[in-house]
């Protein structure tokens, strides 16, 4: 699954179908609430709302937040364009889903627009019940004409859905509230469930026209507001400046168990910033941005002393986070000629000291990451044995020897010396590739120097870089940082258009069809995927669809771990770091329960606004 970030062992295979994946009876005729892909769903068929959530929170208030860049599009179904904040590929504050993702629960969800599914035994087709009342803001229904067209076109128009719904077959109307989703393929375990995050477009407003008269066209940027069906519509706006969202006044969702006691603000207003020092004095003054999820730990540690704080008109608490963890690092370009060679990428991972900058730059906040499943049984560890040895076995000489013979280790700098050993580790392994160090300069065969260029969009990228680029030139490679708008940057990451850069994939405890997007040749050479390292690999590619066809959890874990070891091993990208915990500050405007999901830290969909202390607020402001 995309946005879910966990274990149940058979004794018999009936029995690992109902723990392993989903408390879902082998009866093709039966409906099914939710779904989860291993364990029992938390909340059984009578489920009313989260735990977590206020049902008698009060609807209103104003939300104000910060985003950065611009925005110039409407449309975040299409690689072409910024989309407005609140916007997403799965539809955000818009469009409504099929299916919910829980936001307590891993790898699990609950019917939106859908309101129960049920699937073949051997999951070669499934099929999705409308729920009744669900309505556009023009108050017509949602349709199975709807969802058959949003399947459709979000697979031409987007690589991520044709990735991730690539073994869809047909779709068919069955039923006056039930489409028919058939596969190309049996054992997709996962298939049927991710199915559920499709968002649902309006078909009749899509192939409208605007005032003008003109055509409206999926495939491409829109500036007009689209008609959708979600908690929120599009108020006001000034195009890459601000926009401001309103509740829907007849959201037809508003009390859908999964909806319940959220998404209570009546306005959520976006301000757009081009530089984040700024943002941050905004905050500190108030009335422009209610709450920070920060992601600096010198800020977190030592500039959280401003007048607001002192009076307690702004609180702050680090929130606890369990399950996989973002890995955030250096993707390096392997399109690139210069990043081909296995034993590059390598040595410039030796000269990434972590430690260093954690206790100079991060007060010793983080943890280094060293998986691409860091947190959670899916991430490798030690040296293969059983049932992932005997998956690795299968291509030897297609992969690295040593991951066979060794742990992988991930640089440590915390001793004195083990720098210089890194260094020198670095120098053979370049000098092996071809390099001579000369003159202080790392040159290829032609005499040139080995240099990097590093592409960001924010400013504080430097400040990560600079430690980084000082060890590089301490062997003779010229590195050089490029900071471009937030228009520069995503279409140079859409084309592939660099060399190096900073990048994060999210996992699930039940990785899946996804994997495609992250990894898969195929995906290296469409525009627009998340296959940054541009991995092309016939070897990953066949551990991908052995994950996707996965028989049960311990053989998924398995497999997630054999490919976890190759991509390490194969040094696609240089890890960074993470931290464990959510740091929230917020304006006291702003109510929860202090009970919140660990799974993803907080849930500020939850959050509800006292008008009373925003109108205090406002008057001292």
């Amino acid at each position: 699954m995309i946005r879910s970030c966990y274990l149940a062992q058979s004794f018999v295979l009936m029995l690992a179908v109902i723990l392993q994946f989903g408390n879902v009876e082998a009866d093709e005729n039966k409906w099914h609430h939710g779904s989860t892909l291993f364990g029992e769903l938390k909340y059984g068929e009578d489920f009313d709302h989260y735990d977590h959530v206020n049902v008698n929170a009060p609807k209103g208030g104003t939300l104000n937040q910060a985003a950065f860049g611009g925005f110039d599009s409407f449309n975040p179904f299409v690689v072409r364009g910024r989309p407005a904040a609140g916007l997403s590929y799965q539809g955000g504050l818009l469009y409504d889903s099929l299916f919910t993702q829980s936001v307590d629960q891993p790898s699990a969800s609950y019917g939106l627009v859908a309101d129960a599914f049920r699937f073949a035994d051997d999951y070669s087709w499934a099929v999705f019940r409308l729920n009744p009342k669900a309505r556009w803001h023009d108050g017509k229904p949602i349709t199975p004409e709807d969802v058959v067209w949003s399947m459709q076109v979000l697979r031409k128009v987007n690589p991520l859905w044709s990735n991730y719904y690539r073994n869809i077959e047909r779709v068919e109307i069955t039923g006056k509230y039930e489409i028919s989703f058939f596969f190309d393929q049996k054992n997709n375990r996962e298939l049927p469930t991710i199915i559920g995050d499709l968002p649902v477009l309006p078909k009749h407003w899509w192939n409208g026209t605007n005032v003008e008269g003109e055509r409206r066209d999926i495939t491409k940027p829109i500036t007009e507001p689209p008609l959708g069906s979600g908690p929120y519509r599009i108020g006001k706006y000034k195009m890459g400046k601000s926009i401001t969202w309103e509740l829907a006044d007849n959201y037809w969702g508003v009390d859908v168990a999964a909806q319940k006691g959220r998404f209570n603000f009546g306005k959520i207003r976006y301000t757009y910033f081009l530089d984040p020092a700024a943002i941050w004095e905004a905050y500190k003054k108030g009335r422009i941005i209610d709450y920070r999820i920060e992601n600096r730990s010198q800020r977190w540690a030592r500039s959280y002393n401003f007048p607001a704080i002192k009076r307690g008109d702004v609180l702050r608490k680090e929130f606890p986070k369990s399950g996989s963890q973002v890995f955030q690092g250096y993707f390096l370009n392997t399109r690139k000629e210069k990043f081909r060679d296995r034993r590059v990428r390598q040595a410039l991972g030796l000269l990434f000291d972590f430690e260093t900058m954690n206790k100079n730059l991060f007060y010793g906040a983080y943890t280094r990451t060293d998986s691409f499943f860091e947190g959670g049984e899916l991430q490798s560890s030690g040296i293969a044995e059983g049932r992932e040895l005997e998956i690795l076995q299968q291509y030897r000489g297609k992969i690295p020897d040593e991951l066979f013979e060794r742990e992988f280790v991930i640089p440590n700098f915390s001793k004195p010396g083990s720098f210089r050993l890194a260094q020198r580790q670095a120098l053979k392994l370049f000098t092996e590739a071809g390099y001579s160090f000369t003159a202080g300069k790392m040159l290829d065969k032609n005499g040139k120097q080995f240099s990097l260029e590093f592409i960001g969009n924010n400013p504080t990228d430097e400040r990560i870089a600079n430690p980084f680029f000082e060890n590089l030139r301490t062997l003779g490679i010229k590195p050089n940082l490029r900071i471009l708008d937030t228009a520069q940057y995503k279409n140079k990451l859409d084309k592939f258009d660099f060399e190096v850069t900073g990048g994060v994939t999210i996992q699930s405890q039940s990785p899946g069809n996804e994997q495609r997007e992250y990894w898969s040749s195929r995906s290296a050479n469409t525009n627009g995927t998340r296959n940054y390292a541009g991995i092309n690999d016939p070897v990953i590619d066949e551990l991908i669809e052995k994950i996707i066809a996965a028989a049960d959890r311990q053989e998924l874990v398995h497999l997630t771990r054999a490919l976890d070891r190759i991509l390490k091993w194969q040094y696609y990208a240089i890890p960074q770091w993470h931290n464990p915990t959510v740091r929230l500050s917020w304006w006291r405007k702003l109510q929860f329960v202090d009970k919140q999901p660990t799974m993803v830290g907080v849930d500020t969909d939850s959050f509800w606004i006292d008008t009373k202390i925003e109108n205090e607020l406002g008057k001292q402001n």
